[in-house]
């Protein structure tokens, strides 16, 4: 059995549920900067554990540690970390759905967890392994309801719909029962359901998961789309690290509650000390190419050699040296493996743990 435990105060009255959200959205005039807020935010559950025959002992689990951040109005975060990290936790804080336990979050200058009606308004929220569309309903008619449930103005409403259709490739599926799509034809269905009402903020838990390739590029097109177009604010955690080397210029890495990086990709690889690779194609099958200073020979198959160098150096020089002392027909350079460096550092923090 899990227990919520609160501190902060109870929700308000009037978080009654979606028959409540219209009404007029004030625009928000804080700092663009700080749109998102979180001050040494955490979350705290009480689990009751078996003890004995007939006793159970209460323990606690803290999902999320002290979290602080911020994030600009408009940009797309990737915030990624292993199972039992805390990265849906954060996100239900963020969209009101948990309260904290402790610290200070706001999102457009409002309190999730004291006026969630009045923020959902303002958000839109995907959870790739839950639908809000309706199960037995055709997908124009869980539209139909999200438009009456909002009470978005009609010519918005199926401006915003056309588009949506459009770029994610839903024409053909309107009239189709939710319970009938593929997994992929409805996380395309959501992310439009969750888009209807021009929220300014958008999360995205796990949009891409279980879908093929071209489903998977599909989604990431159209994000891409909003981002640029709208200047949405997107929040996105995934386990398919494609999606945040493709999307988003920022990543924030969080491990058991802990928020341990938060920067570029490229700082990513720096902190993780990742490494990219200089395949080099000889005329003829050498020994292994060990005079070429910042790098190293991993890989040697015939007249092909396989050269690791920092992530964060240029591969110019090398290129250069290779191409100087050796009779040299082809190169190429791969880029680092993210995932690889991420698992990386998750395993220094277990050893120092």
């Amino acid at each position: 059995m899990v227990r919520d435990t609160m501190r902060g105060g109870e929700r308000t009255a009037h978080d009654s549920g979606p028959a409540a959200l219209g009404g007029e959205r004030v625009a928000y005039d804080g700092d663009p900067a700080r749109f998102i807020e979180l001050d040494g935010v955490e979350k705290v559950f009480d689990v009751r554990r078996k003890a004995g025959l007939l006793r159970r002992e209460k323990h606690q689990v803290r999902a999320v540690d002290g979290i602080s951040f911020t994030v600009p109005r408009g940009q797309m975060v990737g915030y990624i970390g292993p199972n039992g990290a805390g990265k849906s936790t954060t996100i239900k804080m963020l969209t009101g759905i948990l309260v904290p336990s402790g610290g200070r979050l706001r999102v457009a200058g409002i309190d999730p967890s004291r006026e969630r009606t009045r923020l959902a308004r303002r958000i839109g929220v995907v959870f790739g392994q839950r639908t809000t569309l309706w199960w037995d309903l055709p997908l124009r008619d869980s539209y139909c309801l999200v438009h009456r449930m909002y009470k978005i103005p009609d010519a918005r409403y199926r401006e915003n719909l056309e588009r949506c259709v459009e770029l994610l490739d839903l024409g053909d599926l309107l009239d189709v029962p939710v319970r009938q799509l593929s997994l992929g034809q409805r996380m395309r269905g959501d992310i439009a359901a969750a888009l209807l009402h021009d929220p300014e903020v958008l999360y995205l838990d796990e949009p891409t998961i279980g879908l093929d390739v071209v489903s998977k590029a599909k989604v990431r097109d159209f994000l891409r789309d909003v981002n640029a177009d709208l200047g949405m604010t997107v929040l996105l955690t995934t386990h398919d690290l494609t999606d945040i080397e493709q999307l988003c210029e920022r990543v924030m890495v969080i491990d058991h509650g802990r928020l341990v990086y938060d920067g570029g990709l490229s700082g990513l690889h720096a902190v993780g000390e990742s490494e990219r690779t200089l395949v080099v194609d000889l005329e003829r099958e050498l020994p292994p190419i060990d005079d070429v200073p910042g790098a190293r020979t991993v890989r040697v198959e015939g007249p092909r050699q396989w050269l690791a160098f920092a992530a964060t150096a240029s591969a110019a020089p090398l290129v250069a040296a290779v191409a100087e002392r050796y009779p040299l027909v082809d190169l190429s350079v791969r880029e680092p493996d993210i995932e690889a460096v991420i698992a990386k550092m998750y395993a220094e923090r277990s050893a120092e743990r």
